[in-house]
Parts: structure tokens; C-alpha cells; sequence
């Protein structure tokens, strides 16, 4: 066929000087596209006798995958000049120092004292917060704690210096933080459901207990709460806390606070020492949970002839201890920095209900 020299010889030229994706796109359509040169040329083989075709139909598809060939090296080519303009604009010395980790971190307790928060709060409870030191009304009347009980002794509780004469009512260094409760049922009424976060204060010292640790305690007062609402509630906390379906064993207690009264355990095992929460054959206790006594409901300000609800409560140093293999827990308060380094989290691991 006369011409392709030349079609070929326009093409060629046009495609090998195109600067740019959209002129080479152009190109294509113009010469390969439906309404194409080339592509008009190859509607015509059909007009013609047998003779013709033998030749021009061999010519014509050689042509179409000689330009298509030179179009794809050609955008190829472009492809690989935009990179490597990219990486003279994005240019970087990977001989240079990296950027050194935040020397800062988050303590272990913040860090879980946030995910059971963020736990929670998916449940619907609300953070109530109160004073350190306390009235010996709040610590221990208000929670049905009996004069003589154990606790209200000093080899138990910090008690505040009163100086000879001062007649005005005894104060500790919180032993818990249930007086938070008492002022929310005092301030809120019911129904209500918050929990407790904050630092209590006992005389104890060994590799589990420390003058000064964490507790979370929580409470909901309505009409119809019950003891199955409790288990739910704990259920679905630990699932939540450990990433794992957790199953829970209720054992009978007495607590002056709650009637009846349960121990809380959780299903585990022990594997190379380690401790491993929702699987095997053991249990560990971990908290201390109840009915809400009609006392306490009253030190509150709530009757307990129309409301009832639960209570409990855990240690936040413990339930750090037991999610992230931490053996001791004195040195959650000793300032060692390989320690803090090595158990800190960083500040953007923030906490979900989905993974902790």
C-alpha cells in the first residue's frame, strides 16, 4: 500500500518527541484509536480483492505493532524520567543518623489505667474521681466497715497526725477508692454507673503489695440490676482487657460493702511459666465484686427499697502484672529507667476496646 512509509515515518517521529503521558495518549488514538489512520487503513481490507489483501494485510499489522511497540517504550520511558525527577526532589542522605526514639514513655499504670477506662466507657460508665485523704466517715462508715474491723487498725491504714485537742473527724490516706462511690451516689443519685480510678494508700510491702498502688472500682444502681448484670459486665471486660474470650468463676466471700459477696476468678493456665489468661484448666483470683449493701446505698442517699446494684473492684498494678509479664511489683515504683525503657509504652499506643 502506498503511503505507510510515510504513516509510519509520522508516528514514529511523533511518538519518539512526545513530552508528556496525555501527547503520547494523543498519538495513540490517532493512529490506533477507532477513527486512527491505521485503524481506517485496516477497515479497508475488506474492499479488497484477495490479491491486494495478501500484501497490504501483512504491512498494516506489522505497522500496528510497530506503533504499538514504540508506544509502550515510550511511555516506559516517560514513567522512568518522572521517577527519577521524584527521587532528585525526594532526595535523602541514608548515611545520615536515624531520629532517636522519645526518651520519654508511658508508665505501665497510666497505659492500663486507659484501657480499662476505654473499656468501660464502651459500657457506659462514667470516670468519678475524689480526694486522697479522707474522712475515717467516707473510708469506712459510709461502707458498713465495722469499728472494729481489721482495717480501721494503723498497722492497716495511714492515718493523718492530729495534734492534742483537735476534735475534728479522723482522716486516712484513702484505703480504696469506694468513698468515690459514696460521693457520687451523694452528688448524682440514681440510677448511676461510674467507675473509680485513681492511687489508695495500706501498710503492706512484699513483691505483690505496696503502701501505694491503683485500683479501679466500679458500681451501677438501677431498678432491676442484678448479679448477672455483674458477671456480663466482668465478662466482657476481661475479653476486652486480654484479647480473648475469658471465662469467670464466682466464688462466695463476705465483704462489708456488698450482700452477697463474691471473689472473682479468671480462667488461665501455666505454660514454661508463663501465665496465659482464657485457656486451660486453673484459675487466678483477681477481684473482689457484690450486691451493693442497703447500708451503703443509704450512706449515699439512695433508698435501697427502690434501688439495688453491684459493685467491684481490682488492683491496676496487678492487672498490668498479669497482661504484660511484669514479676514484681515493687518496681513499677523504683525509677529504673532500663525498666521504664524496656515496660513503657509509647504516646501514640493509644488504647482500643478491641485490643486493649
Amino acid at each position: 500500500m502506498d503511503g505507510l512509509d510515510t504513516l509510519r515515518a509520522k508516528y514514529l517521529g511523533g511518538i519518539a518527541g512526545a513530552g508528556s503521558e496525555a501527547a503520547l495518549e494523543e498519538l495513540r488514538l490517532a493512529a490506533l484509536g477507532k477513527k486512527g489512520e491505521v485503524s481506517a487503513l485496516m477497515r479497508g481490507l475488506g474492499q479488497m480483492s484477495p490479491e491486494e489483501r495478501q500484501t497490504a494485510g501483512p504491512a498494516l499489522n506489522a505497522l500496528k505493532d510497530e506503533l504499538d511497540a514504540a508506544l509502550r517504550a515510550r511511555r516506559a520511558s516517560l514513567a522512568d524520567a518522572a521517577l527519577e525527577e521524584r527521587l532528585r526532589a525526594e532526595w535523602l542522605d541514608v548515611t545520615l543518623p536515624g531520629r532517636p526514639r522519645p526518651r520519654g514513655t508511658i508508665h505501665p499504670v497510666s497505659q492500663v489505667t486507659e484501657e480499662c477506662t476505654a473499656i468501660f466507657a464502651d459500657m457506659g460508665f462514667a470516670v468519678a474521681e475524689g480526694p486522697q485523704i479522707e474522712t475515717d466517715w467516707y473510708n469506712f462508715d459510709a461502707l458498713n466497715i465495722a469499728p472494729e474491723h481489721p482495717a480501721r487498725q494503723e498497722h492497716d491504714t495511714f492515718f493523718m497526725h492530729r495534734a492534742a485537742g483537735d476534735d475534728r473527724p479522723p482522716h486516712v490516706l484513702r484505703t480504696h477508692t469506694s468513698p468515690v462511690q459514696i460521693r457520687a451516689m451523694q452528688a448524682q443519685g440514681a440510677p448511676i454507673r461510674v467507675i473509680a480510678p485513681g492511687r489508695v494508700y495500706r501498710m503492706d510491702m512484699d513483691q505483690t503489695h505496696a503502701p501505694m498502688f491503683h485500683q479501679i472500682e466500679g458500681m451501677a444502681i438501677d431498678r432491676d440490676i442484678s448479679m448477672a448484670n455483674l458477671k456480663w459486665v466482668l465478662e466482657e471486660f476481661f475479653t476486652a482487657y486480654f484479647g480473648t474470650k475469658v471465662k469467670t468463676r464466682f466464688r462466695a466471700s463476705h465483704f462489708p460493702f456488698t450482700e452477697p459477696s463474691a471473689e472473682v476468678d479468671i480462667q488461665c493456665s501455666w505454660v514454661g511459666g508463663q501465665l496465659r489468661v482464657g485457656e486451660g484448666d486453673g484459675w487466678l483470683e483477681v477481684l473482689g465484686s457484690g450486691m451493693m449493701h442497703p447500708k451503703v446505698l443509704r450512706a449515699g442517699g439512695i433508698d435501697p427499697d427502690q434501688w439495688q446494684g453491684f459493685a467491684f473492684g481490682m488492683g491496676i498494678d496487678r492487672m498490668a502484672m498479669l497482661k504484660y509479664g511484669i514479676p514484681d511489683l515493687r518496681a513499677f515504683f523504683e525509677s529504673d529507667l532500663r525498666w521504664l525503657r524496656h515496660y513503657g509504652f509509647g504516646a501514640l499506643d493509644m488504647p482500643s476496646t478491641h485490643a486493649g
